[in-house]
């Protein structure tokens, strides 16, 4: 008999046996001593401290699940991405809502710290049944993985009827929470955008973030469905001062101003739902806007240089501003170097009243497309205290010279609800 893999903390009160294989039932069992293997060996097992890393070697390659902000915000930017947004089903009732919730946030503690997505994961339940765990992550470290989840305006409410208000939650909803209104030169699709839930994976390592996504899908099954999902690699922005500033297809450094995790000033002014915010259950959380950007690559491949400058007021090589400087120099757009068209121009805080996003985007591949161009581009995260933030600099990029080259096919808005305590869940402040 193996030694029981330890929970990083007790699956929280009420927590659904209906979850995929008694995904959180099989925890409490590993727990009184059955024979279980995760993906942490018998020789590393040991209980997890509150905002403790992974036990074992990997323990630097961990982020805690629990704080007093969901993680995968203000962290340092991982190299890969899996985001998913999904539907429940039109037959899933506010218990159902709660105990996915729930499930989630158990699962979640256990897979950021290296675990299988419950005590019995991908070898160590019933031979004869499928695993809870689909064990591609197994012998992989956590990979800095970081799992996010936000709450769609259809939750609170699909229209102006009465029965619409399918969890009770209309009245809870907050003001500002709505998809993005269109913008100029939008070429939305429905299948990239909108969805009642979302969750964000982000890890070094892509097969740690794909399974985090594979896992907690499955076990919202006959709950909640994947509406859609994206892959990203090659991180656009930065929210560490050790990260370098990094490149997107366009092949120029991206989100040189981007807030930083550090800059608790910052963060508390633009990302962070403040104290006298209101709905008061999503203090200490944030917005998250998704917008999916098609790049025309092929076309810009073909651009001069000095043209794909100008377009982005930097240069290529360096990322300085084209009025001189380092990366870093701010932009002296009065003398005359930069275009008022540029995107750095009409995205400058200067020039949108102070708006200011914390980035998280990431580039993305997905094969090619029926005239053999790739089909590429940036998908687009902003963390804001207020989806004005993001509805303002959208509208002044509406004459932006870079919009010969992009076009936007995806867009949906989140509640970030905030973190939660040791057996706490995600979403308790609005819906215990």
């Amino acid at each position: 008999m193996t030694t029981p893999d330890p929970d990083p903390q007790p699956a929280p009160r009420g927590t659904s046996r209906r979850g995929l294989l008694g995904l959180g039932a099989a925890g409490l069992v590993g727990l009184a001593g059955g024979a279980v293997l995760g993906r942490a060996t018998a020789a590393q097992a040991g209980p997890l401290a509150v905002g403790s890393s992974a036990v074992g070697p990997s323990a630097s390659e961990a982020h805690a699940f629990y704080g007093a902000h969901q993680a995968g915000i203000a962290t340092p930017v991982q190299d890969h991405l899996h985001f998913a947004a999904y539907d429940l089903s039109p037959r899933a009732t506010r218990e159902d809502l709660v105990a996915l919730l729930q499930e989630w946030s158990y699962a979640a503690a256990r897979l950021t710290q290296g675990l299988d997505v419950s005590a019995t994961g991908a070898v160590g339940g019933n031979p004869a049944a499928p695993p809870d765990d689909t064990g591609e992550a197994l012998g992989l470290p956590p990979a800095h993985l970081t799992i996010t989840i936000g709450l769609g305006s259809s939750l609170f409410s699909t229209g102006d009827s009465a029965d619409s208000d399918r969890f009770g939650l209309a009245a809870q909803r907050p003001a500002g929470l709505a998809p993005l209104p269109p913008f100029l030169g939008d070429a939305l699709q429905a299948e990239w955008s909108h969805g009642d839930l979302c969750i964000q994976a982000c890890a070094d390592d892509p097969q740690v973030a794909v399974h985090a996504v594979r896992n907690l899908s499955r076990t919202a099954f006959g709950r909640a469905s994947v509406r859609w999902s994206q892959m990203g690699f090659g991180r656009t922005s930065r929210t560490s001062a050790a990260q370098a500033t990094p490149r997107n297809l366009f092949g120029f450094k991206d989100g040189t101003r981007n807030v930083l995790g550090t800059e608790e000033d910052r963060l508390a002014e633009h990302v962070w739902v403040g104290e006298g915010d209101e709905p008061a259950w999503l203090r200490g959380g944030s917005y998250l806007a998704v917008r999916k950007i098609e790049m025309q690559l092929e076309p810009w491949d073909r651009t001069s240089l000095a043209e794909q400058e100008r377009v982005l007021g930097r240069d290529k090589a360096e990322g300085a501003p084209l009025s001189g400087g380092t990366e870093f120099t701010e932009p002296d757009f009065a003398a005359g170097a930069i275009d008022v068209a540029s995107h750095v121009a009409l995205a400058h805080p200067d020039h949108n009243g102070g708006a200011t996003l914390l980035r998280r985007g990431y580039n993305f591949v997905d094969g090619t497309n029926a005239l053999g161009r790739l089909d590429a581009g940036l998908f687009f995260l902003a963390y804001v205290r207020d989806l004005e933030q993001v509805i303002t600099v959208q509208r002044a990029l509406a004459t932006d010279l870079m919009n010969e080259y992009v076009r936007h096919i995806g867009s949906a808005t989140f509640a970030i609800p905030p973190g939660v305590a040791p057996g706490g869940w995600v979403g308790e402040t609005l819906l215990a």
